[in-house]
């Protein structure tokens, strides 16, 4: 008997466009998933840290911080939505009317138990192919930040810092955030 080969559906930006709107959905390499709605530690962690971003990037006029639901589009097969994101002022260009159409300066995404896998591989490989200078990936249950910079279309773990720790970004110049007040 022959082999069966059944081939797997790539999906399009036109096809994601049709999800539900009830639903959080990213499409990476063709391959559409949903994405749960996040725990309530998970959103506590993401609005401390929006919050000391935004005042910090307001404040000097860096340019501008979105949070999801939000769709990055870097190409018709690769649209995602970063728990946080960055763009700096010299790039605003690229932030159009329905989403980001290129790649952050800075992304940060919070891990949770079923999203670990797409931020750590795939949304990594992803971010550095597009460009994503900074890509921040935040444990809540181990209370870390690990900071990876973009070095030769590879991302290089600059640090791991704990929540006794200062974090300072290597793209937003002069930002400090004390890591105990985020994850209390």
């Amino acid at each position: 008997m022959a082999a069966s080969i059944i081939e797997k559906k790539r999906y399009t930006y036109d096809d994601y466009l049709k999800t539900p709107d009830d639903k959080r959905y990213e499409l990476i390499e063709g391959e559409l998933s949903m994405t749960p709605s996040p725990i309530t530690n998970h959103q506590r962690i993401s609005g401390r840290i929006e919050f000391e971003l935004r005042k910090f990037v307001s404040g000097n006029d860096y340019g501008e911080i979105f949070d999801a639901p939000y769709d990055v589009y870097f190409d018709d097969e690769n649209v995602v939505q970063p728990d946080i994101l960055f763009i700096s002022k010299d790039r605003l260009n690229i932030i159009g009317d329905k989403n980001l159409q290129g790649a952050p300066d800075l992304v940060i995404e919070i891990l949770s138990e079923s999203n670990a896998y797409r931020d750590l591989i795939q949304k990594k490989k992803l971010y550095a192919r597009f460009g994503v200078k900074e890509y921040w990936i935040v444990v809540p249950g181990e209370k870390t930040i690990d900071i990876h910079i973009l070095k030769d279309k590879t991302y290089q773990l600059y640090k791991t810092l704990g929540e006794y720790d200062t974090l300072e970004s290597q793209i937003l110049k002069g930002f400090k955030m004390e890591l105990k007040g985020i994850f209390k």
